[in-house]
């Protein structure tokens, strides 16, 4: 078993206090902190004991990931987990599936565009399906809300520029009626999107106890980008909050934002975001509006069902599983089928393994992260704490 050296991501939306007391620093870091990978992509990859993790898989891809996972995935970890810590809204965004990836990444391949280009759509050639856990009080948009109640909030602000939308969505409440509005006001002129947002932050600042969240976030969202499309088009989608312990899984193609709070993240390994606005990064609306998928849907949250010793939050997702342990009086055991990564967010927890020169401990305090190779026959979780336990089904 291998303690992880961890890279923390300084993107500006990140706390300088969130990830710093989870890793026990007394004092704010002096740059934003937004997220702790732990895992083996290329873009930043955990170490262990100073060496580069995927090299560590390479070398063994049988011994770290075990046959099962090898034969499926290839010799390489199928997950990433993330700490994720927004003191501001991330941008709108959505992730490819597979098939969509491998062409996108082809396609910017045969241009020339660099990988860590800023027009560069496509970083790897995998989808990003992704569950998020939260640690503290958590907000965020994800997916097309259901077209009756985006049809209630549009009476309710009653927008005049707006009419087109409550036109269209009255007439299609259905994916095709949300696909029309939202490429249009996707390829609406700058002067177009800038009065719509103006009118709308206007309607939304009006006191009013229906909808009252969403006008609030659509009029936080236009003081941090002023006149972006993104603060009418937040407005078409769910907005979700998560006590600690909630969970919600993002499929490809699933319109989101993160907007404020600290969660626990996990994925399949990938790195590719195509936004649609709330950023002063690239957007390429031809390519977003490709993969999107309009469906209306309710919040995407997961119950969790329970296990021996814990929590698991079950998806569809092939590469990854995320379990959430309370070990308390007891140990809790268990004989690993692949690859594993525990990470430690409340408390002080030690894990024991029996190898050939005796009992391994491993000191797991807060914050701190291990990863257990497929090779471990068997790993006992001591002392008292919460850990999440991120495995491949």
């Amino acid at each position: 078993m291998h303690r992880l050296e961890n890279v923390v991501q300084g993107y500006a939306w990140g706390s300088r206090t969130a990830i710093a007391e989870l890793l026990g620093v007394p004092s704010p870091s002096a740059e934003p902190q937004a997220e702790m990978w732990m895992g083996a992509h290329p873009a930043a990859p955990s170490r262990v004991a100073g060496r580069a993790l995927p090299d560590l898989v390479a070398a063994e891809p049988e011994t770290w990931l075990g046959g099962r996972v090898v034969a499926t995935f290839g010799p390489r970890l199928p997950f990433l987990l993330k700490v994720l810590a927004a003191a501001e809204p991330l941008s709108l965004q959505a992730h490819p599936t597979v098939p969509q990836a491998e062409a996108g990444f082809a396609a910017d391949e045969a241009a020339g565009i660099p990988i860590a280009a800023r027009d560069r759509n496509y970083r790897d050639r995998n989808h990003k399906p992704e569950l998020l856990c939260a640690l503290t009080p958590f907000a965020a948009l994800c997916g097309f809300r259901p077209v009756t109640r985006t049809l209630e909030l549009l009476d309710t602000l009653a927008v005049d520029e707006l009419g087109f939308l409550q036109r269209t969505l009255a007439t299609a409440p259905n994916a095709d009626g949300v696909r029309r509005v939202f490429t249009a006001l996707m390829e609406a002129d700058e002067a177009t999107q800038q009065r719509l947002v103006a009118a709308t932050v206007a309607a939304c600042q009006r006191i009013g106890s229906a909808f009252a969240d969403e006008r609030e976030w659509a009029v936080r969202l236009d003081a941090k980008y002023p006149g972006d499309i993104g603060v009418v088009s937040s407005l078409l989608l769910n907005l979700v909050r998560l006590a600690p312990g909630e969970a919600i899984y993002l499929p490809a193609g699933n319109l989101h934002a993160y907007l404020e709070g600290v969660g626990v993240e996990i994925m399949a390994s990938s790195d590719n975001v195509l936004r649609g606005g709330l950023t002063p990064k690239h957007v390429n609306v031809p390519e977003l509006l490709r993969i999107l998928d309009f469906a209306p849907l309710e919040p995407p949250r997961v119950t969790p069902r329970e296990t021996d010793g814990g929590l698991v939050y079950p998806t569809p997702a092939r590469e990854f599983q995320l379990g959430r342990l309370e070990i308390g009086e007891d140990d809790w055991t268990t004989a690993p089928d692949g690859p594993e990564i525990l990470l430690c967010t409340e408390g002080e927890l030690v894990a024991r393994t029996d190898g050939p020169d005796g009992t391994e401990e491993v000191p797991l305090p807060r914050g701190a992260s291990l990863f257990v190779p497929a090779a471990t026959e068997r790993y006992v979780l001591g002392g008292r704490g919460t850990a999440f336990r991120a495995v491949v089904p």
